[in-house]
C-alpha cells in the first residue's frame, strides 16, 4: 500500500479508500473507524468525507495522547 502524506491542509478526502491511504491503514480498518465515529469525518451523499488538515491535527493529537 503506498502512502499518501497529507499535505494540503484544504485538501478534502472521499471515500474511507482515500481517507486509508492518507492515514497508512487498510481501506477497511478506515471504513470500521469512520462507522464508529473515531476519525473526524462526516458522510456527504452516502460517501465518507473527511478534511485533510482536521485528520492531520486528529491523528497527531493521539499520537501525543498514547506516546
Amino acid at each position: 500500500m503506498s502512502h499518501t502524506p497529507l499535505k494540503d491542509e484544504f485538501a478534502l478526502l472521499w471515500g474511507a479508500e482515500q481517507i486509508a491511504e492518507a492515514i497508512g491503514i487498510k481501506p477497511r480498518q478506515a471504513f470500521r473507524l469512520l462507522e464508529n465515529g473515531n476519525l473526524p469525518a462526516r458522510k456527504i451523499g452516502g460517501r465518507w468525507v473527511a478534511d485533510s488538515g482536521k485528520l492531520r491535527a486528529f491523528i497527531l493529537d493521539e499520537a501525543h495522547a498514547s506516546g
